[in-house]
């Protein structure tokens, strides 16, 4: 515990020195590509890569010393799915020279990434993509068709799961690249959701062209570097930081305590319920990013990520109910892709549409009671007719 102090008030000290050395208030960019070159971006990653090799749970520390300060943030919303996931897959099966183009800007948020993983045919069997990569001397021609691309619309570069050995078991016939969204061949559409606006895209890829240094692992070890995807996936999706009453179950508290008109008998004790199912889960999200610590996530991840599925729209649902005819106006049914998801700061019925997709997206609730069923309790596996 002492050497936690201690490196804790290093910590600080370090970020005191470069606030006297960069503006704070100056220019945004330059001041996030400072922070990073100065291992003041993600402390856990090894020197020189935005890290100072110190432990991760050190970085609230950080973090906090940056906010204090007034200090601009990376805008993690509009990234999320470059920091949460393609990050750590980057930094764990990347090369040298992918570590240092792809991760900086990626953690300033120059450049937007989306996961190009998903298809019509293969969503909750994820080894079942069909997109075929084929060698063409030193490049790779991809051709296929993705879909539910989370902010492909904003994307410079996304994660690319294609299967480069159709002979093979379908587990074992994959690889893994980063796909150039800028490059050829690449054609993004968006797609209405039940909100009305076009959060996700489908990504259309004719004879992409991709150099093989944009490979990530072996050739044909694809799927051992999407379950590093998959795994960081579930735990940024669910497992996000969060204050007590933080999130969707802070606004349902709020409005209760507000509008007196709202309350009807038997609600309390519903809205009460919810309460402690959201301190639980964010206490056990909390125990799992400690848990990281340590090394990769596991299983545990998708029961984190299937109990937030459920209470998002547990809350929004009561959400609705409590404000009666008010909570049926939704604010805007307008087509429009958004710069990042916004979902506390929209509408009731927003929140209520949006949350019927946090059960699908991130792998299935159906899929994650599997993984928990084999991989946590233990329990026989269902049989498996595709092997």
């Amino acid at each position: 515990m002492g050497d936690d102090f201690a490196a804790a008030d290093r910590l600080r000290d370090r970020v005191a020195a470069f606030l006297g050395q960069h503006d704070p208030h100056g220019d945004r960019i330059e001041f996030l590509r400072a922070r990073f070159d100065a291992g003041l971006a993600w402390v856990h990653h090894p020197i020189g890569l935005g890290g100072l090799d110190v432990p991760r749970h050190l970085q609230p520390v950080v973090d906090a010393a940056f906010v204090l300060a007034g200090a601009p943030d990376n805008q993690p919303r509009r990234n999320s799915i470059g920091l949460g996931m393609a990050a750590p897959t980057l930094l764990r099966h990347g090369t040298p020279d992918q570590h240092h183009r792809f991760l900086r800007p990626l953690w300033t948020g120059e450049e937007i990434w989306c996961q190009l993983f998903s298809e019509p045919g293969a969503g909750s069997d994820l080894a079942g993509v069909t997109t075929r990569a084929v060698r063409d001397g030193d490049d790779w021609l991809v051709t296929g068709q993705k879909v539910w691309t989370s902010m492909a619309h904003q994307a410079r570069w996304g994660i690319l799961l294609a299967r480069t050995d159709p002979e093979l078991p379908k587990h074992r016939g994959m690889t893994y690249f980063v796909c150039d969204l800028s490059a050829p061949g690449v054609q993004v559409r968006p797609l209405r959701q039940l909100t009305g606006e076009a959060e996700f895209n489908e990504v259309f890829l004719t004879d992409v062209r991709l150099p093989d240094s944009l490979r990530l692992g072996a050739v044909g070890e694809g799927w051992q570097v999407a379950r590093t995807t998959l795994m960081n996936e579930r735990v940024s999706i669910g497992g996000a930081p969060m204050a007590r009453e933080g999130g969707m179950i802070g606004l349902l508290t709020r409005t209760w305590r507000e509008r007196a008109d709202l309350r009807t008998p038997g609600r309390h004790d519903e809205i009460l319920r919810l309460w402690v199912r959201a301190e639980a889960a964010r206490l056990t999200a909390l125990r799992l990013r400690q848990q990281l610590v340590a090394g990769e996530p596991g299983p545990e991840g998708s029961a984190v990520k299937l109990s937030f599925a459920g209470l998002a729209q547990a809350i929004s649902g009561t959400e609705v109910e409590l404000l009666g005819a008010d909570g049926l106006r939704h604010d805007d049914w307008s087509l429009r892709s958004p710069t990042e998801p916004d979902l506390l700061g929209r509408g009731a019925t927003y929140r209520y549409l949006r949350a019927r997709g946090n059960s699908i997206e991130g792998g299935t609730s159906e899929i994650l009671r599997n993984i928990i069923a084999e991989r946590v309790l233990g329990l026989p596996a269902e049989p498996r007719v595709d092997r």
